[in-house]
């Protein structure tokens, strides 16, 4: 069902950053999109090789929008064969109302994540999985570099709540041609993105800078790059001055 290379990176993936365990409850957060929908598969096709057991619970939140979103995603669910729960919300529609919009992507966000985490909670899920995959760690990177300041980004497994919830990343490996090739594989179609702003945000514009800009020159740099993020040297980055001049007034005058 998996090609030999990409039942290797998913593999890599999973062994590398430990995702699963014996009895583990995985929430999989399911956007619509082909990313999520092909990683339900995904984790359906890795209980039957495993050699743990583990259950798994899909959740979709409407953001609101006052499509027919939320029927689309669960007769993919149902079709998927896996246990799964439809929520609608307001989050899109109050997004749009912040700052006119121009912070909607963040607030929209935060809203779903937090809900994703409450969710969990509530389902007796101690790992909710995403479908990010080798171009979204890249992107994320690259906002954090331009917008943040700061050299970061999202990673394959993260614990939040001191171990009580982990979040991970299974197609972390996985480039967007790859997952959609498994979407036409297990004859998976997505579901639109009703939001308005899907295509004027932050992660959009450095999609578009890194496709046109670096990828289309070379595209061997998309690997390069993403090897890079676990290549870290950092004895060749700078010391941040602003936070060294705390230190410094925050000492103690040396006493003769």
């Amino acid at each position: 069902m998996l090609s030999k290379l990409t039942n290797h990176r998913i593999g890599q993936a999973m062994h590398t950053y430990g995702m699963l365990a014996e009895g583990d409850r995985v929430l999989i957060a399911v956007s619509g999109g082909i990313d999520s929908l092909v990683l339900v598969r995904i984790l359906q096709h890795w209980l039957t090789k495993a050699p743990i057991n583990y259950q798994l619970l899909a959740v979709h939140l409407d953001m609101g929008f006052g499509s027919d979103e939320a029927e689309q995603v669960a007769d993919r669910l149902k079709q998927l064969k896996v246990e799964y729960l439809v929520e609608v919300t307001n989050f899109g529609r109050r997004a749009l109302e912040a700052e006119d919009g121009r912070s909607g992507c963040f607030y929209c966000a935060r809203q779903r994540r937090s809900r994703l985490f409450a969710l969990a909670e509530e389902k007796g899920c101690n790992k909710i999985a995403m479908g990010h995959h080798q171009e979204d760690i890249i992107e994320t990177f690259f906002l954090n570099l331009l917008y943040g300041g700061n050299l970061s980004t999202m990673v394959p497994k993260q614990e939040f709540f001191g171990g009580k919830l982990t979040l991970i990343r299974p197609l972390a490996f996985l480039t967007k041609t790859d997952i959609r090739s498994l979407g036409d594989d297990f004859n998976l179609s997505p579901v639109a993105n009703p939001c308005p702003l899907s295509n004027q945000s932050k992660r959009q514009e450095i999609r578009q800078l890194l496709e046109k800009s670096i990828y289309s020159l070379d595209p061997s740099t998309r690997a390069t790059i993403f090897t890079a993020l676990a290549n870290v040297r950092p004895d060749y980055l700078l010391k941040n001055p602003t936070n060294r001049r705390q230190r410094q007034t925050s000492q103690k005058p040396a006493t003769i």
